[in-house]
């Protein structure tokens, strides 16, 4: 937008106020107060599920990466892995497990968003720009969602697997309940929070912070742009966060996959052994398996789940605005 008005669209009336030499305009990010806590749930759930159904292929193509034994896909590479699913179950293999993921994304998610935006409110007070607020918030999210998520993550990843032994999402679950115990859909449970955690935090501080920054770029059009400032703002959080934690996602996995389809099997749950023993394997490369296919996820993931969330905490504030406009009339 011009600072300057052409001489004829200027008034003599009025005269301009000269700002100070360190004056910066504040771009004002409308926030979506006035939310209810089960209108964050509902939001996150949809967006939850909406962004691992969407992703899943390229999830199941991970977990084959990332198991070691006679499971994995020997070959790093992501179009190997992509074409030898395809060659010897066919694109069905690629969603063995989805309905695990259905079941757990929306609870999972629910949580996760509405835990975040409690703590967020609580520990920001009125600086929407703290991002060490952000990065807490992040962490006390994902904390309380992981204890949703995690027993339908060792279910669906079990069910990933190639020659998987389980014929669905109800025979894992009571043949795990029978063989191994209700520990067992908890055996990634530590590592899983030690993953997400410095994900989260990444992931929620990077994302605050790319959305303020895109748009002060372009303050005009921000509200027009405003899907594609969350989708990118998303995408950049998503794809750096799951960079850094690929290694503890690496151990996650086989933790959860350990004693199945010749995986290998740890005497401890220790996060120590299974690096040991990664490492040994494969050397230290071996602790970056599925880097690849982890960003080809979580980038365009987190622009759908942020741009889903993010319009439908819209939809909801503009009803909620209209239920006051009318009961005020």
């Amino acid at each position: 937008m011009a600072t300057d008005a052409t001489p004829k669209f200027q008034n003599r009336d009025f005269r301009a106020v000269q700002q100070p030499p360190d004056f910066h305009p504040e771009i004002t990010m409308v926030a979506h107060d006035g939310l209810q806590f089960w209108q964050f749930m509902v939001a996150g759930s949809i967006a939850g599920c909406v962004e691992h159904m969407a992703m899943f292929p390229v999830d199941t193509i991970k977990t084959r990466m990332q198991v070691l034994g006679s499971c994995p896909i020997k070959s790093a590479s992501v179009s190997h892995a992509l074409r030898s699913i395809l060659k010897t179950e066919g694109p069905s293999g690629l969603y063995r497990g989805i309905g695990a993921m259905g079941l757990g994304a929306g609870p999972a998610h629910a949580v996760y968003f509405s835990v975040y935006e409690m703590f967020k409110k609580s520990l920001s007070g009125r600086n929407p720009n703290n991002s060490v607020a952000h990065a807490i918030s992040g962490v006390f999210a994902t904390v309380a969602s992981d204890a949703v998520f995690t027993p339908m993550d060792m279910v669906k990843q079990r069910l990933q697997l190639s020659s998987s032994p389980y014929k669905g999402v109800f025979d894992c679950v009571t043949r795990v309940l029978r063989e191994e115990g209700f520990r067992a859909f908890y055996a990634s449970y530590r590592t899983t929070v030690l993953m997400n955690a410095p994900f989260t935090a990444v992931h929620f501080s990077t994302y605050e912070a790319a959305k303020r920054g895109l748009m002060e770029v372009s303050p005009d059009s921000a509200d027009d742009n405003r899907v594609v400032v969350h989708a990118t703002a998303g995408a950049a959080a998503g794809a750096l966060a799951a960079l850094l934690t690929t290694p503890l996602d690496v151990v996650k996995t086989q933790l959860q996959c350990q004693g199945i389809c010749g995986c290998d099997r740890f005497s401890s749950g220790s996060i120590g052994d299974v690096l040991q023993t990664i490492v040994e394997k494969d050397g230290y490369r071996g602790l970056m398996r599925g880097w690849i296919p982890r960003m080809m996820f979580h980038a365009p993931a987190a622009a759908i789940c942020w741009s889903t969330y993010e319009a439908c905490k819209s939809i909801f504030h503009e009803i909620n605005t209209n239920c006051d406009n009318d009961g005020g009339t």
